[in-house]
């Protein structure tokens, strides 16, 4: 039986892949489990600097494994399902917030809870074959992973009212038109364009990384002086750091920075 998360460590990126591809990586118990807590230790380990979330086979993931689920309302209560949901949930927070750029490299379908994933990361990258939906509404569920929330602050909340109740399937192409997507590539230039980035993110000033994605992260709820009074002190900080010490004097030499993380 294979593994049903793929761990890779590659020049401080944690490559996680998501290995149901008979199921075009659908999401069940076991996945879910590991994936929530490999994502808690990556958030604490200092030699991860950047993650890359994809899925094997041609699909990123389709979203909730629908036969696994509808066991598990047979054999568990309302609270105890809703709770171990909730848990299972932690990996779209992680991925948004874990200080540490998160990358989600997208091939075939995206849909449902996988959909939440990846829009959970930072940056979104994916092959011509991509397919984008929301999905919860054709099977009748209201969504879940944070879906909602990434979707509201990426599109606004007219779109992203329209894509939850209507749920039409995007191609890659419009998918990036709308703003989804960063980057779309050709399928057989996915893993590599994706490595890619990831590795020049996990090279780079990982303390700076932390800080920025506090104040993005501050900016989606907070008012302006709140986020300009976070921006201060957190721009006052990285002038104390390594990094930046090394990046000026990489400056003044006119060559390109040697980050160490510091």
């Amino acid at each position: 039986m294979s593994d049903v998360l793929i761990e890779k460590h590659t020049d401080g990126v944690l490559v996680l892949t998501m290995n149901r591809p008979d199921r075009l990586n659908a999401l069940n118990g076991e996945l879910l489990e590991r994936l929530q807590a490999t994502l808690a230790r990556a958030a604490a380990d200092p030699a991860v600097g950047a993650v890359l979330l994809t899925g094997a086979g041609n699909a990123f993931c389709a979203g909730g494994d629908v036969k696994s689920m509808a066991g598990d309302a047979r054999s568990e209560g309302f609270e105890r399902r809703a709770a171990g949901l909730r848990q299972w949930m932690e990996s779209s927070r992680l991925l948004h917030d874990m200080p540490k750029p998160t990358v989600a490299a997208i091939r075939g379908a995206c849909a449902g809870a996988g959909h939440s994933l990846a829009l959970a990361c930072d940056i979104r990258i994916a092959s011509e074959t991509a397919k984008l939906t929301t999905a919860f509404a054709k099977v009748g569920l209201s969504g879940d992973f944070g879906g909602s929330y990434f979707l509201t602050q990426i599109l606004g909340t007219a779109k992203a009212r329209e894509l939850y109740l209507t749920s039409p399937i995007l191609d890659a192409a419009e998918a990036q038109r709308l703003g989804l997507l960063n980057r779309v590539v050709a399928d057989d230039a996915l893993d590599a364009e994706a490595l890619a980035l990831a590795r020049r993110l996990a090279a780079g000033p990982r303390t700076t990384y932390a800080y920025i994605k506090r104040n993005m992260a501050a900016a989606e709820t907070g008012s302006l002086t709140e986020v300009m009074d976070l921006e201060a002190m957190h721009h006052t900080r990285c002038t104390e750091t390594e990094d930046h010490k090394e990046a000026a004097r990489a400056f003044v030499e006119k060559r390109a920075p040697v980050f160490k993380g510091r």
